[in-house]
């Protein structure tokens, strides 16, 4: 089967607008199909459309199987499950389960979602946990080789995933700290399927800190750090290998109660820890790094109780979580910062506990 140049035009603008699931199907179709879906001009024109279109847009969350827990989440002896789904962006359905790719049966973390690719690993990392990069729609999967780089054991270890537009590579940007704060960076490239150390570390980053969380956008890993008394927003190019630092605002007391993601294209803080004037709410604040300065913008008010923010969707809504702390899970909401509209989405989180730290997780893929 030939094409025509209008006919080509034509075909490929249908095919653009179909996700990788039916596209990996009319592979089988013809060698014309083939070359055509597997071109690099088609892959980013299709990569580029559903990014700025937000089509094919699911919740990544991670909740108990069934939705349902009869155990005490409290007991330590009680080994807990949880499971990986798809929900729809928009009716909140589970559309679909993800096992482990490689067919382990533990858990896993998603450390980084970007164009349909998750990076996943251990629950608590170590410099030598295996990493995956995996496609759940089409079930494929490639693993990093081992980082031959180092081989001792590490207090923190950090992990951001993404893709970097200035070099068209996705990147795996792991940092690692040693209870003697030594600190170790290191950058696994999909292009070349291996790790870079990273040699030329800043002075302020060789000192005491705490990790807290982070965020990957186009291709600069950040991360919340505490020096003491001062909280700092770190970054790194994973494509320039630069680092850069962003004292933040004053008015962020708490790093625990701070979030840090993307809102319209720009790297975000959220916080929320006092109270307002209105009885019975509480602000959530939220600044936004513009020309290397925070910028705050008007705080999003909601109702006071066991409210949490987790995050930001990729088409900028808010992710919210009301806990509910006897059945160790939370309610997943959807609020709009704009026209303060809150969405019930009917999906139950599960809380994963390390000690004293509990974490839920929902991320747009």
């Amino acid at each position: 089967m030939t094409f025509t140049l209008r006919k080509k035009d034509i075909l490929i603008d249908i095919l653009v607008r179909l996700p990788a699931k039916s596209l990996v199907r009319f592979l089988c179709t013809c060698k014309s199909w083939i070359d055509l879906i597997g071109s690099s001009s088609f892959i980013s024109t299709h990569l580029h459309r559903n990014a700025t279109k937000h089509t094919h847009v699911y919740l990544l969350c991670l909740h108990h199987p069934n939705f349902e827990r009869n155990d005490d989440p409290d007991d330590p002896y009680v080994e807990q499950e949880f499971q990986w789904s798809l929900f729809s962006n928009e009716t909140f359905e589970e559309c679909s389960k993800l096992s482990h790719p490689s067919g382990s049966t533990k858990h896993y973390v998603i450390y980084g979602s970007s164009n349909g690719l998750v990076c996943i690993s251990e629950e608590i990392l170590n410099f030598d946990s295996p990493i995956h990069i995996w496609n759940p729609s089409v079930k494929k999967f490639r693993t990093p080789p081992m980082s031959t780089n180092i081989n001792i054991k590490f207090s923190h270890v950090a992990l951001q995933f993404g893709f970097h537009p200035g070099v068209n590579d996705y990147k795996a940007v792991r940092m690692m700290r040693t209870n003697k704060n030594a600190l170790a960076v290191e950058v696994y490239s999909l292009k070349t399927d291996s790790w870079k150390m990273i040699e030329a570390i800043p002075p302020w980053l060789k000192c005491t800190w705490q990790h807290h969380k982070g965020t990957f956008f186009n291709g600069v890993a950040y991360h919340i750090i505490e020096k003491g008394p001062i909280c700092s927003i770190m970054s790194f190019d994973s494509g320039s290998d630069e680092f850069e630092e962003f004292i933040a605002p004053d008015a962020i007391c708490s790093p625990s109660e701070l979030c840090i993601d993307i809102y319209k294209e720009r790297v975000c803080l959220l916080f929320s820890f006092y109270s307002c004037d209105e009885e019975g709410m509480v602000p959530n604040d939220l600044w936004v790094l513009q020309e290397k300065r925070w910028k705050q913008l008007c705080p999003f008010i909601y109702p006071a109780g066991s409210y949490g923010t987790i995050g930001i969707t990729i088409d900028n809504k808010l992710l919210m979580v009301r806990r509910d702390f006897l059945r160790g899970a939370g309610d997943l909401c959807l609020c709009n910062y704009e026209s303060k509209q809150v969405f019930e989405t009917g999906i139950e989180l599960a809380v994963m506990k390390y000690g004293e730290i509990e974490l839920l997780f929902a991320i747009t893929y």
